[in-house]
């Protein structure tokens, strides 16, 4: 196993910040279980399906791997959404079925940072004033879903859709706190 010590001489290896996204993406390629680890399996199937062979070459990759993350024809390229996907099961601990809400909102913070979804930081304000509990994958898939399909002003939501109760609520907390105008 490649531990969080051995992540950090890689990180450093391949002159990455261990907080940089493109060490989700290398964990996703690598079809990693848990953050901050990976198995022999993981890294070296992970260097297979990459096509490299050696820290140059790993290092190499890495602007195409933050391309696979931007893909500016779509919002939210297929690539970018397997990634958010992979992300909470990564992510989470071992024997959980919820995220812990802190990690939750560093993982929303960082994957959203890409796609500046303009609503990120009143999602994680929200979370913390009045959720404080984890996040559940339901509501991690569904946010998702929110942040593509319903603009910022909020004028294609739908009060009846089929959103979870924590999406409805931050709804309601953006037009209580006025961030967001209701449209009649």
């Amino acid at each position: 196993m490649i531990m969080v010590e051995g992540i950090s001489r890689l990180c450093n290896d391949l002159q990455v910040d261990p907080e940089d996204i493109v060490m989700l993406v290398i964990s996703w390629h690598m079809k990693a279980a848990t953050m901050c680890e990976f198995s022999r399996q993981e890294f070296v199937g992970g260097l297979q399906s990459l096509g490299v062979d050696s820290l140059e070459k790993l290092r190499e990759k890495i602007p195409s791997m933050r391309a696979e993350l931007k893909d500016e024809l779509q919002c939210f390229p297929d690539k970018f959404c397997e990634i958010y996907n992979f992300a909470f099961a990564w992510a989470k601990e071992k024997g959980q079925k919820s995220l812990a809400l802190e990690t939750a909102i560093g993982m929303w913070q960082l994957l959203f940072a890409e796609k500046q979804w303009p609503l990120i930081d009143h999602w994680c304000q929200f979370l913390q004033a009045r959720h404080n509990k984890a996040i559940s994958r339901d509501t991690w898939s569904q946010l998702l879903e929110f942040a593509k399909t319903i603009d910022p002003q909020l004028s294609n939501y739908d009060a009846e859709g089929a959103w979870p109760y924590l999406i409805d609520e931050f709804v309601e907390y953006l037009i209580e706190n006025e961030i967001v105008q209701r449209r009649s």
